[in-house]
């Protein structure tokens, strides 16, 4: 069987996310920078003949409908494509973290059948197929570090002039996870955030902003507070990313990472300035 190997699907980090307002559908309205970053999911693909779509838990075991099948059957149906695949996920990237692990595996997903099943999609094409799967999945086929507005579907890759700078994060996921729409539907959570732009933004890179969603998301899972409050005494600025429970910092000094709390999960990262299978599309 031709197979291709040790396909990436890199997590993603919230540099800000401001709720701006609420549509009437009930839908917010967001701001933010989706930043990618080196810790990743790797999948593992082999051809199918017979039109199945097979997966096999590498690491972390997942539910029969995970968003890799979800995405290769997403696929199938888009081109009447009648060839199937074998799913290896090896499952790295925490869930209920706020870090995009679903989606991004989703993205990889649907970037490795097209080549595997010689679809020839383009991106746009793909991004469409990507958006029945979760607001998050066009980012992550988009190729780059984007500005990221209206309820997440509209992404603007950050220009040249804009691009970020390289820099070393450490990523904390606390045992407990988050419920995002108990989070958006909390009478707590702040919705006025003035609109910002990406030259303010360009201005401050990592210090730039808030996460809307933070001190909601404390009050519903004190381990977020916990993991912040350990950062602020290492002197690092930690906040939280997206909608889940993991708390980032930009690395500027030496810190013993090791003196963490057991049951949390720390990883020292580096962003990236484009997505590994940028060019497969």
């Amino acid at each position: 069987m031709q197979a291709l190997y040790d396909v990436p699907a890199p997590a993603k980090l919230n540099l800000f996310l401001h709720i701006t307002g609420r549509r009437p559908d009930g839908y917010h309205l967001l701001q933010s920078v989706f930043m990618l970053i080196d810790w990743s999911d790797t999948l593992h693909f082999a051809l199918r003949h017979d039109g199945h779509i097979s997966r096999e838990d590498l690491g972390a075991p997942l539910p029969p409908d995970d968003l890799t099948v979800r995405a290769a059957r997403a696929l199938q149906a888009a081109t009447g494509c009648a060839l199937g695949a074998h799913i290896g996920v090896l499952k790295q990237v925490p869930a209920q973290a706020g870090m995009g692990g679903g989606s991004s595996d989703a993205a990889s997903t649907l970037l490795a059948l097209n080549r595997l099943w010689h679809l020839n999609l383009d991106r746009p094409t793909l991004m469409r197929i990507g958006l029945t799967l979760g607001a998050d999945v066009p980012f992550f086929l988009c190729g780059d570090n984007a500005w990221v507005e209206g309820i997440g579907e509209a992404i603007t890759p950050l220009p040249p002039e804009h691009a970020l700078p390289s820099a070393r994060f450490v990523v904390i996921k606390p045992a407990a996870g988050l419920d995002t729409p108990q989070i958006f539907s909390s009478p707590t959570l702040k919705r006025d955030s003035v609109s910002a732009t990406i030259a303010g933004f360009a201005a401050k890179h990592f210090d730039f902003g808030q996460n809307d969603l933070q001190s909601t998301a404390e009050a519903l899972c004190p381990d977020v507070k916990k993991v912040l409050n350990w950062l602020d005494l290492h002197k690092l600025r930690g906040k939280m990313t997206g909608s889940g429970s993991a708390v980032f910092a930009r690395i500027s000094h030496q810190v013993d990472f090791s003196q963490s709390p057991g049951e949390w999960q720390v990883k020292q990262c580096e962003n990236l300035q484009t997505h590994p299978l940028k060019d497969w599309v």
